[in-house]
């Protein structure tokens, strides 16, 4: 069972089923999707330094447009604690650049909510709550989040932290996914968003 069954409990069976697809994500089951973001957009200009350092973690990136193409694929591993993870690789393709939002997410079993490691290495963690929405579609939300040094966990306090809310639906008229991802500050406001769609066992 995957994490994402084990968080969501009886939830999971109200996700439409092409998502409950999806999220059943094993060591036998990867999942492996391209598609185009139909929108990529960044915060202030003056945030530009911070979002270039983060590609170095493999975390952010300062390049913004339209009609990007991307890639996801999701990989179950056994991590060294001996506990299951799911390795998220995001690749976005900038004409002759590649950047990526990589993550790698585990279960708190006692808190039931899934651990979030943000970055290669990571550099920032957050708690994220998974619901399902009567249309069957998944929203996954941040909380608390901690700044990763090596390791050293440090609490972010709120008016510093970068809040996501995720939506993925699947879109039956098109048979495509389709996904949404704001990242807000209470202070700033938007600090990075990307709108798009994909389709699962495709390649770039």
């Amino acid at each position: 069972m995957s994490i994402y069954k084990k968080v969501l409990r009886n939830e999971f069976e109200a996700l439409h089923p092409m998502l409950q697809k999806r999220y059943d994500i094993s060591a036998k089951k990867p999942f492996q999707a391209y598609g185009v973001m139909k929108t990529i957009k960044g915060g202030p200009k003056w945030l530009y330094p911070f979002f270039l350092l983060g590609v170095k973690w493999k975390l952010l990136f300062p390049e913004h447009g339209q009609s990007i193409p991307f890639s996801i694929v999701n990989t179950a591993q056994i991590g060294k604690n001996g506990e299951e993870q799911i390795h998220w690789e995001r690749i976005f393709y900038f004409e002759e650049k590649k950047r990526f939002f990589n993550a790698l997410m585990s279960l708190d079993h006692e808190r039931l909510v899934i651990k979030d490691y943000l970055g290669e290495p990571s550099l920032f963690y957050s708690d994220l709550s998974f619901h399902v929405s009567q249309n069957g579609e998944v929203r996954i939300e941040s909380k608390d989040q901690r700044l990763v040094l090596g390791p050293i966990e440090i609490p972010v306090p709120k008016f510093l932290q970068g809040l996501a809310t995720v939506t993925e639906t699947y879109i039956e008229e098109r048979k495509v996914f389709s996904i949404k991802v704001e990242v807000r500050n209470p202070l700033i406001g938007l600090l990075f968003e990307y709108e798009g769609e994909f389709i699962p066992n495709e390649r770039p």
